[in-house]
This record gives C-alpha cells, structure tokens and sequence, in this order.
C-alpha cells in the first residue's frame, strides 16, 4: 500500500552531526563503533552505532566519508552530546578531532522527485539516498539543499515516512535500551560482525549467534505515543510487552515502531498502547526474523 505524501523538504531540526577529523579519523571510530568504518567509500553511506559495555545502544546513525581524513556522523540531536563526550573520552593519542557541526551543517529530510536516482544509502553531492518508504523516494541533504521549486514539506508527513522505512533510531528516552537486534540494527546494515572488536561487541555477538534475541521492533498501526512508552498484550494489560521507539501521525492514521517480545507479536492478544489504545499488527519493509 501507497500513501500519499506530499513532495518536498523540510530541515530536520533534531538531526545533527559530529564531524571526526585527523589522520585517525576512521581507524578511532573502527574501534569504537558497530561498523567498519576503515574502508568506507566516499560514494555510500553506512549504518551504525555505539554500543555500552553491556551491548546496549547509546546512539545509532549513518556514517559518511567526507574526506580522506574527514567523516560525519548523522545522528538524533537529543543523543549527540551523550556520544559526542563518550567517543571524546577514549580519543588519547588518537589523531583526531570530534566536534558537534550540527548547527554549520543542517540536515534536510527530501521525498518525491527531487531524490536523486542513487541506490540506498548512496552519497553525491550531499545527498544520501534512503530507503523508500511506501514507494515514495527519500533522502537527506547536508547544508542547504537549494531545491528549484520544492515545496515545503510537512514534518509530519517526513515522520511518517521515517516510520514506515523501519529505521530505527535512538532517542534520549530509549538511549541504552536495546541491544541492536532488538532494533533490527543488523537486518538493515548497522552491525559488521566480521570487523573485530568495539564496546559491547561480545554482548552483540552472543546474541547473534547463541538465539538470544526474543525481541524486534515492528510496525504498528492505530495510535502514537513518546519514545519510550510501554505497550502491553490485552490478556495481562499491567505487564509490559513492548516499547515505543518512534511514531508519527498522518492524514488521520497513527502508527507506531515498537520493540516487542517476539512472543507477544507471533500470539493472539490484540497489543495496546499503555493507556489502552489497540493497535494493529502490520507489515515492515524488510524480513523480520531471529538470528540463525
């Protein structure tokens, strides 16, 4: 199903950047991050995410190679700071410097025809190319997107469609929450499991491997709430199931991305908000399964 959105761009206000620049640049944040980041290409974008020690996320993003000493980290405004002062904490003798550049650099949210035709997550020119969501063509745009004749778009209209590409995103309100599993971090990119070791690696990596994961974030439809919001199963409605990640409302319709215990989607029990608003179980862009 195709829902209509309007074209147009709209600055993502709550997005940012930390900007890593020096020699060390990508050898300092191979070691740090979910990623490799050592032989990232400056024609694609790459998922991923700083982990706690005991595998939980502090902050996920997209990574960008700006120069051959130079990459950009895009990222919620609201986690930035936190990541910002932990990755500055283990620089040492690294040679790189780590700098918030959200307010030189703003980031815009583009749908419709204006999107360049670049695969997902390709970068030209400042563009990176999303995923589509409901067929509809997406990217950002780093600095002024300069746009002859785009529209502005309504943010509400941007936050559905993020909603409904899947991209599960960190908020302050679920900072250290989730595994990346629980996010769907590693169907859709965010985890290199061959790179070697970064905090929380061995958490992440048993995870995978030994079936740990009884929990993934799905899309449901029928209401909204803040990130970090419970959701619970009509059969125990004082135990809870889930968590909200992200929602958005559009054209009358609500939705939501929720991490929730794989028990609770695969039964019978309509799943409700914590206040006791019924959603309905719907279908993500990409295959949700348990690690092998």
């Amino acid at each position: 199903m195709t829902t209509s959105l309007p074209h147009g761009a709209c600055r993502l206000d709550d997005w940012g950047l930390i900007r890593a620049e020096g020699p060390d640049a990508a050898s300092f944040l191979h070691s740090q991050l979910t990623q490799s980041v050592t032989d990232l290409p400056t024609d694609q974008a790459r998922l991923g995410g700083y982990c706690s020690a005991k595998g939980r996320l502090m902050a996920n993003f997209a990574l960008v190679r700006e120069s051959a000493e130079g990459i950009a980290l895009i990222l919620p405004r609201d986690v930035l700071p936190a990541l910002l002062k932990r990755l500055s904490m283990f620089v040492l003798r690294a040679k790189v410097k780590l700098r918030d550049a959200s307010d030189e650099t703003p980031v815009w949210g583009v749908i419709g025809a204006a999107v360049p035709a670049l695969p997902a997550w390709g970068v030209q020119s400042g563009w990176i190319r999303l995923p589509d969501a409901e067929g509809h063509a997406r990217a950002w745009h780093l600095g002024d997107p300069a746009l002859e004749g785009a529209e502005s778009l309504p943010r509400d209209a941007w936050d559905w469609a993020e909603v409904h590409a899947g991209l599960a995103w960190v908020r302050a309100a679920t900072a250290e929450h989730f595994v990346p599993q629980m996010l769907n971090w590693e169907l859709v990119g965010g985890v290199n499991f061959k790179k070697g070791c970064y905090p929380g690696q061995e958490v992440v990596a048993r995870s995978q491997y030994r079936g740990t994961v009884k929990r993934r974030t799905q899309l449901l439809t029928g209401g909204r709430a803040a990130p970090g919001s419970e959701l619970v199963a009509s059969s125990d409605p004082a135990s809870g199931v889930g968590e909200v990640v992200a929602s958005a409302q559009w054209n009358g319709q609500a939705a939501v991305l929720a991490e929730v215990q794989l028990s609770a989607w695969e039964g019978s029990d309509v799943l409700l908000l914590a206040g006791g608003t019924p959603l309905t179980r719907a279908t993500l862009p990409y295959a949700v399964k348990a690690p092998e």
